[in-house]
């Protein structure tokens, strides 16, 4: 979405929803979620970079979802409409977050359960959001790739330590949901991901 072209989740399970990431477009969030006569139970963020933030206040504004964030990425949640500027996007600020997500933590919504996982690096609250078989795992790691870490906050062996531990110690069929571009699979980045694959320079 957006001209980040960042991925939304929109997580479904029966008549229970929930928003993980909407970081632009809010209106095209709102009229999906219209038609198809859903009301989201909550806006879950996996970090709080401007690209994954942007729609926030507009999805708030529609619905009144409470939204859950880790709070070393508040100084970042809080400054979304500076660095949209700094592009060039109009972003308008986001609402306070009613939550904060911490490692170890489980969220339950209705039939759609989420275990936190905190994976620092690409932001210090980056997080990983397990759910059975499946995870959102932001920008931590892309199909191929990592997240970058030249942004403030970001620290390139903070995050290989952070995804070797959190994400790649998930089962090998795990579908990851990544932040941008296609899914991968826990199983296919240990293997072949250049950067903490099996065949990476220091291995694991």
């Amino acid at each position: 979405m957006g001209p980040f072209q960042a991925n939304c989740f929109l997580v479904r399970s029966g008549e229970d929803m929930v928003i993980v990431d909407p970081g632009a477009e809010p209106e095209r969030i709102v009229n999906l979620l219209e038609a198809w006569e859903a009301e989201p139970l909550a806006i879950v963020l996996t970090h709080a970079h401007v690209d994954h933030v942007g729609g926030v206040a507009g999805v708030v504004r529609r619905f009144g979802v409470p939204v859950y964030l880790h709070a070393a990425d508040l100084p970042l949640y809080e400054r979304a409409a500076e660095h949209g500027a700094m592009f060039g996007v109009p972003v308008e600020s986001p609402p306070p977050p009613d939550h904060w997500l911490e490692h170890g933590q489980t969220l339950s919504f209705g039939s759609i359960g989420f275990e936190v996982r905190h994976a620092p690096g690409h932001s210090p609250g980056g997080v990983v959001l397990v759910s059975g078989e499946e995870a959102f795992v932001g920008d931590c790691v892309f199909a191929g790739s990592i997240g970058r870490t030249d942004l403030p906050g970001g620290d390139t062996g903070t995050l290989l330590s952070a995804i070797r531990e959190q994400i790649l110690t998930l089962p090998p069929e795990t579908k990851l949901y990544c932040g941008h571009g296609p899914s991968t699979t826990v199983g296919a980045e240990a293997e072949s991901n250049p950067f903490v694959g099996r065949h990476a320079t220091g291995g694991w």
